[in-house]
């Protein structure tokens, strides 16, 4: 229970229309820099956790 080809084209459809096609590749690329930035935050939070977990290790 996917999404098929036709969903995704009405997906795109409906964002066309909403964001219109001058607008859209600003809205990709700050979507694009938000999940970039989300993803680095999640790598941050497992460098600390890990480093937590070596200090308590050594103890």
């Amino acid at each position: 229970m996917g999404l098929s080809f036709g969903h995704i084209l009405l997906v795109l459809i409906v964002v066309l229309v909403l964001f219109g096609a001058g607008k859209l590749p600003g809205v990709m690329g700050d979507l694009g820099k938000g999940l970039r930035n989300f993803k680095d935050g999640l790598k941050g939070i497992d460098d600390k956790s890990a480093s937590a977990s070596d200090k308590h290790k050594a103890d």
